[in-house]
């Protein structure tokens, strides 16, 4: 490959670094063809890339991008998955795979802007999706008026229900009194 050809190669890797919204760095070693053809093409049906290239070219077109975290990372053969549309699919799919399989190593990703080590993507990818956790918080905040509401009529409901209790309450008082009759001094 040419000096040219190099340097178009660094250019359209990093224009699709900073188009990525996800792009995590695996170490493929070990793994045969047939593997690897499998997770290209789980990788391609979920809609995300799986490219090999070179560190040094790597290190050039991460320059710039926020996935420039990552070439601390970049020993050995690796391999990046960049992904579009989502941040955790990636994610998901390389580490369901890592199960079945494991000789694919997910060393490091930038997710949503941040760097994430294998460890913080398994606890990330645990997550329920956007969409439910979007659901849920709208339960609550749907909820929250009512019980608002709620508390604020218990208050007032509480203090009419001792101001209606309160003259029962004394006139028991009078009536002992007046039966017991007042002390003579």
């Amino acid at each position: 490959m040419n000096r040219q050809e190099k340097e178009a190669m660094v250019d359209e890797l990093h224009e699709k670094l900073e188009r990525s919204k996800a792009t995590i760095l695996t170490d493929y070693r070990g793994l045969k063809v047939t593997e690897i053809t499998e997770l290209r093409y789980k990788l391609k049906e979920a809609g995300i890339e799986y490219r090999v290239v070179k560190n040094s070219l790597t290190r050039l077109a991460l320059r710039g991008t926020a996935a420039s975290v990552l070439e601390e990372h970049l020993i050995g053969p690796n391999a990046l998955a960049l992904c579009y549309d989502d941040e955790l699919t990636p994610a998901k799919v390389l580490l369901e795979y890592a199960k079945g399989n494991d000789k694919l190593e997910v060393k490091a990703g930038v997710l949503a802007g941040r760097l994430m080590l294998q460890e913080d993507m398994k606890k990330v990818v645990t997550l329920p999706s956007k969409e439910v956790m979007q659901a849920q918080l709208l339960g609550i905040m749907t909820s929250l008026p009512s019980k608002l509401l709620a508390v604020m009529n218990a208050v007032p409901s509480e203090f009419v229900g001792v101001l209606a209790a309160a003259p029962r309450d004394l006139l028991g008082v009078l009536k002992a009194i007046e039966q017991k009759g007042t002390p003579e001094s």
